[in-house]
């Protein structure tokens, strides 16, 4: 019989990345102020999507790539 060790968590109670976030949200991951990401999306710097009511939703991937990371 095998026993679970108590200091990892089972796959449903781990933290899952999220695949996009509202642009409050990404100008607290980046550092900088809500216009400042605003701005990046109107220049084409950064490509969003259209959630539910209009709200705009900047995607994990992109926010990676504009760090450097991907």
């Amino acid at each position: 019989m095998e026993t679970i060790p108590k200091n990892e968590e089972s796959p449903a109670t781990q933290p899952t990345e999220r695949l996009a976030y509202s642009i409050q949200e990404a100008a607290d991951m980046l550092g900088v102020n809500y216009f400042s990401v605003y701005r990046l999306i109107q220049r084409n710097k950064l490509k969003v999507c259209r959630a539910l009511r209009g709200k705009l939703l900047v995607p994990r991937t992109e926010l990676l790539k504009l760090l450097g990371t991907e």
